[in-house]
C-alpha cells in the first residue's frame, strides 16, 4: 500500500528475540522455520498449521510480497481440515482478507467474530481496520476505543488510534501514541520496531519535519536494513529536500525489493521531479500496464492509477471511469480526494468540491488533499477558500502540492 496506515497489523503475537542482522533470518522467517518443525513433527497440529499462517503473513508485511498471504490462505485451509471452527484460524483469515485489501469481506468476517467471542481485542483491531478502510470512521473509532477499554495500553490498540488521530488531523497526539506504541515493543520485534519507527516519520514529514523524520528512518533502517517502508519515506524527505537523484536512487532500492505497481508510480514521479522525462515515461508506461491487471483486485493501485490518467496521461474519463469504480469499494478519506480529482479534471467541479470538502470534514491535514481542494475550489470560482487550502497546504512544505504559478496568477 502506498499509505503506511494500515500495512499495520502489528499482532500481540509472541516470536523470539534475537540480534538482527543483514545475514540473518528476520522475525517471520524465524517464525516460519518454527512452525514448520511443529508441523513436521504433529501435521495434525492445527495451532501449528495457524502459527505458520501467522508468521507467512507477518512476511508479507516484511516484503510486501502478496504471494506469501496465498501461502498463508494454504496453511489455513489445513488447519481448518483439522479444527474446522477453530478460532485463532478465524481470526488470522481476517487479518489475510484486510492484507489483500477485501475491507468489505473483512468487516463481514469480522462482525462474526465479534458475535463469537464479544471480548477479544484483536477482534475489535479488525473491525478498526477494516472500517478505516472503508471509510466508516465513527464504527472504526467506537471500535478503538473498545480494544483500549478491554485491555488499556495494548500495542496493536495503540497504532490503530494513532492512526485515527492522524486521519482526525491531531499528528502531535498520534506520535504520541506511536512513541507509546515504540516503547511497548520488545526489542526482538526489529520489523515492528522499524515500521513503527517508519510511521512516526511518515507523520513528521507530513508537517515538514524532515530532520525528525530522518532520524527515526536512519533508526528503522538500522534496526531492518533494505526496509522498504522506510526506504519510501527516506524518499520523501530527498524530495521535500529537492534532492530528486538520490529520491530515485531509493526509490528504485523499494521497487526492487517489493515490486508493486504503486511503488512503480512513486518511482516514475521521482523520475520527472529528476529531470529525467525518457526514464519517467518509460516508467509510467510499465506502471499503467501492471495497474490495469490489478485493477478489479483488491489489492491494487488504482489510486494511483487516477492520478496518472488525469495528471502524466492527461485520459480525464479513463481517471473518472478508475475512480468511479474504486469509490464503489470505499469511502476512506484518500479514495475520496481522488474521486475528487477525477470528477474536477473531467469539469464537474461542483460534486467534485462535494467529495473533497467531505474528506476534509474527516480532519486529515495532507498537503496533497489540500492542494487539491484549493484547486478544485478556485475552479468554483472561491477564491478565499482557494488561497485557504493554498496556505494550509504549504504549511505542511510539501515542495510538490504546493500552488502552481500558474494557479497563484489566477488567485
Amino acid at each position: 500500500m502506498k499509505r503506511l496506515a494500515l500495512s499495520l497489523l502489528i499482532l500481540a503475537a509472541a516470536s523470539v528475540a534475537f540480534a538482527e542482522s543483514p545475514q540473518s533470518p528476520s522475525p517471520a522467517e524465524r517464525s516460519i522455520a518454527q512452525a514448520r518443525l511443529l508441523i513436521e513433527k504433529n501435521p495434525k497440529n492445527f495451532e501449528a498449521w495457524n502459527a505458520l499462517a501467522l508468521a507467512l503473513s507477518r512476511r508479507a508485511r516484511e516484503t510486501s510480497d502478496v504471494n506469501f498471504y496465498n501461502q498463508a490462505e494454504d496453511a489455513l485451509r489445513q488447519s481448518f481440515a483439522i479444527s474446522p471452527d477453530n478460532f485463532d484460524g478465524a481470526r488470522i483469515h481476517v487479518w489475510l482478507l484486510l492484507g489483500k485489501h477485501e475491507f468489505a469481506a473483512a468487516l463481514d468476517q469480522a462482525k462474526k467474530l465479534n458475535k463469537r467471542m464479544p471480548d477479544d481485542v484483536m477482534t475489535y483491531g479488525f473491525l478498526t481496520d477494516a472500517n478505516v478502510e472503508l471509510g466508516n470512521y465513527k464504527d472504526a473509532e467506537t471500535s478503538a476505543q473498545m480494544m483500549l477499554d478491554l485491555r488499556p495500553g495494548n500495542l496493536p490498540a495503540l497504532t490503530r488510534a494513532a492512526y485515527l488521530r492522524e486521519l482526525f488531523g491531531d499528528v502531535d497526539g498520534s506520535l504520541e501514541l506511536m512513541n507509546m506504541a515504540l516503547e511497548s515493543t520488545a526489542p526482538g520485534e526489529v520489523e515492528d520496531r522499524a515500521w513503527i519507527l517508519a510511521q512516526m516519520a511518515h507523520l513528521e514529514l507530513s508537517t515538514g519535519k524532515s530532520s525528525q523524520a530522518e532520524q527515526y528512518l536512519n533508526q528503522a533502517l538500522t534496526l531492518f536494513p533494505g526496509y522498504h517502508y522506510a526506504l519510501g519515506n527516506l524518499a520523501k524527505v530527498r524530495t521535500q529536500q529537492k534532492r530528486y537523484d538520490e529520491a530515485v536512487q531509493l526509490l528504485q532500492q523499494r521497487y526492487q525489493q517489493a515490486p508493486h505497481a504503486e511503488n512503480l508510480f512513486d518511482l516514475a514521479e521521482a523520475l520527472q521531479l529528476a529531470g529525467r522525462t525518457d526514464d519517467a515515461a518509460k516508467a509510467f508506461s510499465e506502471f499503467e500496464q501492471k495497474s490495469l491487471l490489478e485493477t478489479n483486485r483488491g489489492d491494487n493501485s488504482n489510486r494511483e492509477l487516477i492520478f496518472y490518467y488525469a495528471d502524466y496521461a492527461h485520459q480525464p474519463a479513463k481517471s473518472l471511469d478508475v475512480a468511479e469504480k474504486e469509490f464503489a469499494r470505499r469511502h476512506d478519506v484518500y479514495t475520496l480526494d481522488a474521486y475528487a480529482w477525477a470528477l474536477h479534471v473531467n469539469g464537474r467541479n461542483q460534486e467534485a468540491r462535494k467529495q473533497i470538502e467531505q474528506a476534509l470534514a474527516v480532519g486529515i491535514r495532507d498537503a496533497r488533499i489540500l492542494g487539491h481542494a484549493g484547486e478544485i475550489a478556485l475552479a468554483t470560482g472561491d477564491r478565499a477558500a482557494a488561497e485557504k487550502y493554498f496556505h494550509q497546504a504549504e504549511d505542511l512544505s510539501d515542495p510538490k502540492l504546493q500552488a502552481s504559478e500558474g494557479t497563484l496568477a489566477r488567485l
